[in-house]
């Protein structure tokens, strides 16, 4: 029976329906300021009432008292539906608030996903679980690890295709990591993410976890590769190459794009398509999946050139194992003593041989994002090659080829990871770019 209260004594996290100026709400009370009420609405959207407004408030549903993992639970399989196992590593997707107990429920069980988006068992039996629960900003090379064994694990109980919930932030890293890190991969391997959490009415998290799951289900795929919105619409996701994409937005749904290459499909589970837009890696049976790590010591920095930089900057990476430099255009640093102005710029130059001659390993990339670094235009960088500067002709974004680097330094001699730098080696270096692969 509801109960009326006092709205200066109201709890937080119990359900109530509240009466006033502004009309009738009903919601889940949220810590608020002394002077309104803050509901959680049915709708996954917040409203702030006026205390001073309220003419009536009741108590629906008392605060629940939960345990923060949830019970144990089976899934009935069906026969014929493919096996589908997803990785939870914290983020937004496939979690929620859980406003009753004010507590975030990270862990998830197979009958609480299907709950969540029951479109997904029509095209797949649901195993979970969680491996990581951190946000992917807080992210090390360590974390790399204890994914890539979990895919081994997952692909040796059977696995047809493997997704992975990760956090937004840097996604398009791991997404990298664990194409260079999986070797003789013949299943799927998809990374999704949710710019918005489940809870809010304006999330992508089911479209994206739908989508990847109908994909991995139904398409010849074999690979790494990213599930996310392809606009703002609630349609098509692309599916996108592990070493070709980027976060190009803070918050938009559709902010994962392709960089200097095609998508490998458009998918759209409500209308039963998947339309492929590029070649990709297809299901080879017969292979060996082996998971080479990273050395979770390794030292790799990026620094972004711009102007009126100083050479202690370049310094500050002596003693690192490999450095990207994001140069500008084309790949420039300032390294040239034009005038009176620019005589940092010969420490500059001094700096970056320094680090070089003390066996740092130096890569360009360019902070265009798209285009491909050339050190043969101008004088300057013809200087940074002869240098010992890697990176000539290379498309990588800088995150790409910040992975690549630290993989190759945690499984290859300098010597070997300096040569395969310019190598392509799992599509991080297209053969040529088209006018469609830019701002695709």
């Amino acid at each position: 029976m509801a109960q009326k209260i006092d709205v200066s004594k109201v709890p937080e996290y119990s359900k109530v329906k509240v009466k006033s100026r502004l009309g009738a709400h009903t919601g889940i009370v949220l810590p608020s300021p002394a002077d309104a009420l803050f509901l959680k609405l049915d709708n996954g959207y917040n409203v702030g009432i006026s205390k001073s407004s309220i003419e009536s408030l009741e108590i629906v549903e008392p605060k629940k008292e939960k345990s923060s993992k949830p019970e144990k639970s089976v899934v009935k399989k069906k026969k014929g539906l493919p096996s589908v196992h997803i990785l939870h590593t914290g983020g937004t997707i496939a979690s929620k608030v859980d406003y009753s107990t004010g507590g975030v429920i990270a862990q998830f069980s197979p009958e609480e996903l299907v709950g969540l988006f029951p479109e997904v068992k029509s095209f797949a039996n649901i195993e979970s679980r969680l491996v990581a629960n951190i946000q992917s900003e807080m992210m090390r090379f360590g974390h790399y690890n204890i994914l890539g064994e979990a895919i081994l694990e997952e692909a040796k109980k059977g696995a047809d295709a493997i997704i992975i919930t990760h956090g937004t932030d840097t996604l398009h890293y791991t997404a990298a990591a664990l194409e260079f890190a999986l070797q003789n991969l013949s299943i799927p391997v998809l990374l999704v993410g949710a710019q918005r959490s489940s809870d809010r009415g304006s999330s992508d998290a089911a479209l994206n976890l739908i989508n990847a799951v109908y994909f991995a289900s139904k398409s010849d795929f074999a690979g790494v590769a990213v599930v996310m919105h392809e606009s703002t619409s609630d349609d098509y996701c692309h599916v996108l190459p592990a070493t070709k994409c980027r976060k190009m937005h803070t918050s938009r749904r559709d902010a994962f794009r392709p960089i200097n290459a095609l998508p490998y499909a458009r998918v759209n589970f409500r209308e039963n398509k998947i339309e492929k837009m590029s070649d990709y890696p297809v299901v080879e049976k017969g292979k060996t999946l082996e998971f080479k790590p990273f050395k979770p010591d390794i030292k790799v920095g990026i620094i972004k050139s711009h102007t009126n930089m100083y050479a202690e900057q370049f310094l500050a990476y002596k003693g690192f194992d490999g450095l990207i430099l994001e140069g500008t255009g084309l790949g420039h640093i300032p390294t040239f003593d034009m005038d009176e102005h620019s005589r940092e710029n010969a420490e500059i130059k001094k700096a970056v041989l320094e680090l070089i001659s003390s066996g740092t390993i130096i890569f360009m990339a360019s902070q265009t994002i798209y285009g491909r670094v050339s050190l043969t235009v101008y004088s300057p960088q013809r200087e940074l090659r002869e240098m010992g500067v890697l990176g000539h002709l290379s498309d990588m974004t800088p995150e790409t080829a910040f992975v690549k680097l630290a993989w190759l330094l945690s499984n290859y001699s300098k010597e070997e990871a300096a040569l395969l730098m310019e190598k392509n080696l799992k599509g991080e270096i297209s053969d040529r770019l088209t006018e469609s692969m830019y701002l695709n």
